[in-house]
């Protein structure tokens, strides 16, 4: 018991400890055994995958701006974004869909939000993103990894970002009604990462009757 015991409190202890900057590449491919591919600004495939990429966002930007996203919250309105960064790849002839796990089963939770299959037939990944400009230089956490038995990564693969800069246009009830100023597409091989560690519980052990000391039904 006692070699237990130290066991959780030397884990505990480490645990208390940061880890920060840690490259994106770093971790994906041992969370995957996958390489993230850099962009590479001389490989004339690469350039052409983002010139897709920026005709993509400026459709997004225009499909977006007819009607509108309504929306109680900005960060709701990332997810809204997807359908459009899909639709507009394939307007733009690449392949583009819900990334599969290694059983090839579709996966829409956790990174990333699409995978794409350039001209050239590679597989690149794509993460979906909205921001405020107001919040853009600060330390607000914005990109998530979880580690899971259901990786979407499968592949040696380019890891992307296409972002949106998102504004209210007018508020309608308790809704507003956003819509996109600027885009950004980013090289996510160059992301640093921190992690943060967490002790958590659920309902069915918080509400067990042991805890419950005062109630009323």
């Amino acid at each position: 018991m006692n070699d237990i015991s130290n066991e959780l409190e030397r884990v505990i202890s480490q645990m208390s400890k940061p880890l920060n900057e840690l490259p994106l590449e770093f971790v994906i491919e041992k969370l995957s055994g996958k390489k993230v591919i850099p962009f590479d600004k001389n490989n004339k495939m690469d350039i052409e995958v983002l010139e897709v990429l920026k005709n993509t966002a400026g459709r997004v930007l225009e499909k977006v701006n007819t009607k509108g996203i309504l929306r109680p919250r900005a960060n709701e309105v990332g997810n809204d974004i997807e359908p459009f960064v899909k639709e507009a790849l394939k307007y733009f002839g690449y392949k583009a869909d819900t990334p599969k796990t290694a059983n090839g089963k579709k996966k829409s939770s956790g990174y990333p939000d699409i995978e794409f299959i350039d001209k050239f037939n590679r597989i690149n990944y794509l993460e979906c993103k909205t921001y405020n400009i107001k919040n853009i230089n600060t330390t607000q956490r914005s990109f998530f990894i979880s580690p899971s038995n259901e990786f979407k990564i499968t592949q040696n693969a380019h890891h992307f970002g296409i972002s949106f800069e998102v504004y209210v246009e007018k508020s309608i009830r308790n809704k507003h009604l956003y819509k996109i100023k600027s885009w950004k597409i980013l090289d996510l091989s160059k992301l640093k990462l921190d992690i943060k560690y967490e002790f958590n519980s659920d309902n069915k052990r918080m509400y067990n009757k042991d805890m419950i000391i005062g109630q009323q039904i």
